[in-house]
């Protein structure tokens, strides 16, 4: 499971660091210590599970798992804070769990063993999600698990999938917003499945291409979109 940490206290951060270390399942991906930072990171690293800080300034945790939520897979949330008041408000976002500081090993462990429950139904959803497309009049789908990218075709929009191609009519833009947890910009002229992503190859004079698994094209990298595809690797 993929995890996120949110706070703006770094000794709060470094205590969870060291009791989710004991449950070798359990990969933190990264730190967050303000609500936009914690907002970037979400959308690139699609963590699991995210440990959010209710109280913290500018942005609180509540309006963090808001906008988390409005994504087309959110993030299981697992709300933090030394205010048990704001229990309910968490529960009104449909928060995974809760925890009051100081978190103790057992009740992070109960909270754990109920978020795999969740976890079960997120990684359903996010098999059965599908991408429909017009092929001689008919309508088709298909799992987006199967697509290798999207490129910008002029007025089209073309989808790469392990079964063949297909045009679709969404823009290369309206694909990043409609499934952020799982496309990933390399050139304004594309989009990959981060999934299918198994390396970044230099090709010298500052060129890099991305290696998808299962497709034999080695798709360019922008410079412009360079930093982000690293950081996402």
């Amino acid at each position: 499971m993929n995890v996120l940490i949110v706070d703006d206290e770094p000794l709060a951060r470094s205590r969870l660091i060291r009791l989710l270390a004991h449950d070798k399942s359990i990969v933190v991906q990264g730190e967050a210590s303000n609500g936009n930072e914690a907002l970037v990171l979400a959308k690139k690293q699609t963590p699991d599970l995210i440990f959010l800080d209710v109280d913290m300034p500018g942005m609180n945790g509540l309006q963090v798992a808001n906008e988390l939520n409005s994504l087309t897979l959110p993030p299981a949330i697992v709300f933090i804070t030394a205010h048990p008041e704001h229990a309910f408000d968490a529960l009104q976002l449909s928060a995974a769990g809760y925890l009051v500081k100081p978190i103790s090993e057992q009740s992070l462990q109960k909270v754990l063993k109920q978020v795999g429950r969740l976890n079960k139904v997120h990684i359903q959803k996010q098999q059965n999600v599908k991408i429909s497309y017009q092929l001689a009049g008919t309508l088709r789908s298909v799992d987006i698990n199967d697509v290798f990218y999207f490129s910008a075709e002029e007025k089209y929009t073309k989808m790469i999938f392990s079964g063949g191609e297909a045009l679709l009519e969404q823009s290369l833009k309206q694909l990043e917003l409609q499934y952020p947890a799982y496309v990933l910009r390399i050139h304004r002229n594309t989009l990959v499945n981060k999934q299918k992503v198994i390396a970044l190859h230099s090709k010298g004079n500052g060129n890099h291409m991305i290696e998808l698994q299962g497709c034999s094209e080695l798709l360019p990298v922008s410079r412009r979109e360079l930093k982000l595809v690293k950081n996402t690797l």
